[in-house]
């Protein structure tokens, strides 16, 4: 599995605890788990982003320079 799903699932699991948190009340628990929700999402981004220039690069060195 990769890196980047591994973070997106993270991401909605803690949505849907932010969600029960704020549903019971538990603000600040709410928040938390919000945050970390976020931090999951953007570093799955990240992970995306990381492979992609990567593979960019790649190709770039395989191509023949004129």
């Amino acid at each position: 599995m990769k890196i980047e799903t591994v973070f997106q699932i993270l991401a909605v699991v803690l949505a849907g605890v932010t969600a029960y948190f704020f549903y019971t009340a538990h603000r600040d628990a709410a928040f938390v788990s919000a945050v970390l929700g976020c931090c999951a999402f953007l570093l799955s981004l990240r992970f995306q982003a990381k492979a992609r220039n990567t593979t960019r690069d790649a190709e770039r060195e395989r191509q023949p320079k004129s």
